[in-house]
């Protein structure tokens, strides 16, 4: 089930381990997306720590909270843009979002299949989403001292599975989180290092899944009677084509007794 909003704002702003977390996923989202203007922006779960530098310029930004989580202002001293919502009924139009950013609020729903469902739903054209989850392999889901060992890890090849079956295109991965969860003062200086070598290593496992996956959309089908029957009846096989009457003959068909017709 969901984590509750206030022990989700905690570990994220009142604790270093959280400031750590913030800073190493949110550095990753700006390289995958950097803040263009003109965007619509959101945030389902608990996004809005990833969401700060797309306030600035994008056209807007939203952040949904699902209401077995709560919801809680954001930003602070700044005009809200976050609100409470189910699972399976986020209030946005269809085709309404550029950008979608998922943080635990895949995992940790009773219901992920209608959060994929919605997720679809809810993207443009062209649109994105980007589904962040504790890494089956990663030392962050093996405990419960951060949010990401609640709820359900994956791997990557589970990720993929689950995002194609309904109706997305995994388009780019990376891995992210690689100090350990640790609030050792040593751990916590040197995250910034782990990062890094986490990065220029793909083969060290990262606490956190980072999937880019795009909306996929079939080409509509031709319309016209070959669109409802594959093998419409011919009536009229068979019974050649009328041959064309000529104009002079027709003429003289049509032809009222004693008019004179004159020549061509």
């Amino acid at each position: 089930m969901h984590l509750d909003v206030l022990d989700l704002r905690n570990f994220y702003y009142r604790t270093a381990l959280g400031r750590v977390a913030q800073r190493a996923i949110r550095e990753r989202v700006v390289e995958m997306w950097p803040p263009r203007a003109g965007q619509t922006m959101v945030g389902f779960g608990f996004a809005v720590p990833l969401l700060r530098p797309y306030l600035a310029q994008s056209r807007r930004v939203i952040g949904l909270m699902p209401a077995p989580q709560g919801v809680m202002p954001w930003p602070l001293g700044e005009p809200n843009v976050s609100l409470l919502c189910e699972d399976s009924e986020w209030p946005l139009a269809t085709g309404f979002v550029d950008r979608l950013i998922l943080m635990h609020g895949l995992e940790t729903s009773d219901n992920s299949a209608a959060v994929l469902e919605e997720s679809y739903r809810v993207l443009g054209p062209g649109g994105r989403a980007l589904f962040i989850v504790p890494n089956r392999l990663g030392l962050w889901a093996r405990g419960d001292s951060t949010p990401f060992g609640f709820g359900r890890p994956y791997s990557m090849g589970q990720m993929e599975t689950e995002l194609k079956r309904h109706g997305f295109m995994p388009e780019r991965a990376m891995t992210a989180l690689f100090a350990p969860p640790s609030l050792g003062r040593f751990w916590l200086k040197t995250s910034g290092f782990w990062e890094w070598a986490g990065h220029n290593a793909p083969w060290l496992a990262g606490g956190v899944l980072m999937v880019e996956a795009s909306k996929q959309v079939y080409a509509p089908t031709r319309g016209g009677i070959g669109a409802m029957v594959r093998r419409p009846l011919r009536a009229l096989e068979g019974i050649p084509a009328a041959a064309p009457v000529p104009r002079l003959e027709m003429a003289e068909q049509a032809r009222i007794p004693g008019e004179v017709i004159p020549k061509l």
